[in-house]
């Protein structure tokens, strides 16, 4: 599993140049079964971030551009009558893939918005009063411009809590530009990009990460790092049980990917700011910008080797 994981790295990283952190990141996230939204300026290299994992992992992707009249069907579907058959047919909306890639998701309305979070929380749409079933595994990567650009519209608090990360790829180095500015043709890259892994073994994946050991010190520490947002501090919005698990899932995942069946206090640490911090944020400060901020004052505030002091 190791060595698949490792072709997986190096073929993502022969793509989306010098942002090694940022893609072992993502791809924690996904092995965790969870959402990712990447957050930056436009031309940064979030979409291909995107169809480079789904093209990696070998799994069905469909992208969606969100925009300010989009309606919630456009992204789950619609029942349409068919006269001949004397019944409604299903035309399925884009959410039916395993990747789908929800750009500039905050260009879309709330209601639009919410269409994804049914999905996301149980991989099941609901159309008309009928569930529909998702193809599984079900991830969604969302892209979003800085609240500051024109026409964009924050995402609640109910919809940021259904991603397990969020990340920024930021600015490239010299060196990671000067490839992008010599590489070819970006779409020819990408149509040569083969699978490196079938849906088959990435569940298999899945359930090994879901299995790595977690001691009781680390659930204490992660409890630890959750009630010291739970204090009364207006500037951010407490971390839920909910957050909570999805700290636990992520730092599984990265104890994983480094070769080991057990999770340390670096392991969740590693992840606690790409998890926590578009949570503990309130909407009117949301931004990439300060990210990382709260989550250092937090992991500062906790001694992991005496999470729950008595």
């Amino acid at each position: 599993m190791q060595s698949l994981l490792s072709e997986i790295t190096q073929q993502v990283s022969s793509v989306v140049l010098g942002k090694k952190m940022e893609i072992k990141l993502s791809l924690a996230c996904l092995l965790a079964q969870g959402h990712i939204l990447i957050e930056d300026l436009p031309g940064m290299g979030k979409t291909t971030l995107a169809q480079v994992l789904a093209k990696t992992l070998g799994l069905s992707y469909q992208r969606t551009q969100f925009t300010s009249d989009m309606l919630p069907a456009d992204v789950v579907g619609i029942s349409i009558f068919n006269a001949k058959e004397n019944n409604f047919e299903l035309h399925k909306g884009p959410i039916f893939n395993q990747v789908v890639l929800a750009d500039e998701i905050n260009r879309a309305s709330p209601k639009t918005q919410s269409a994804l979070l049914e999905a996301m929380e149980e991989g099941q749409v609901s159309i008309d009063g009928k569930t529909h079933q998702l193809p599984q595994p079900f991830f969604v990567i969302a892209t979003q411009n800085p609240l500051f650009h024109a026409g964009t519209y924050p995402l609640p608090e109910s919809q940021l809590d259904r991603f397990m990360m969020r990340i920024s790829l930021g600015f490239p180095s010299v060196e990671a530009e000067k490839e992008i500015l010599k590489s070819h043709n970006h779409r020819e890259i990408l149509q040569q990009l083969t699978p490196c892994i079938t849906p088959e073994q990435l569940k298999n994946i899945q359930l090994v990460i879901a299995d790595v050991h977690v001691s009781e010190s680390i659930l204490e520490y992660v409890i630890a790092l959750c009630r010291v947002t739970r204090q009364e501090r207006a500037e951010i919005n407490p971390l839920s049980p909910r957050a909570g698990k999805a700290l636990l899932a992520a730092a599984r995942s990265w104890a994983f990917m480094d070769s080991r069946d057990y999770v340390t206090p670096e392991d969740v640490s590693a992840v606690f700011p790409s998890v926590s911090d578009h949570r503990l944020e309130s909407a009117t400060t949301l931004s990439s910008s300060s990210q990382g901020k709260l989550s250092t004052q937090i992991l500062q505030q906790v001694d992991p080797t005496n999470p729950l002091p008595a």
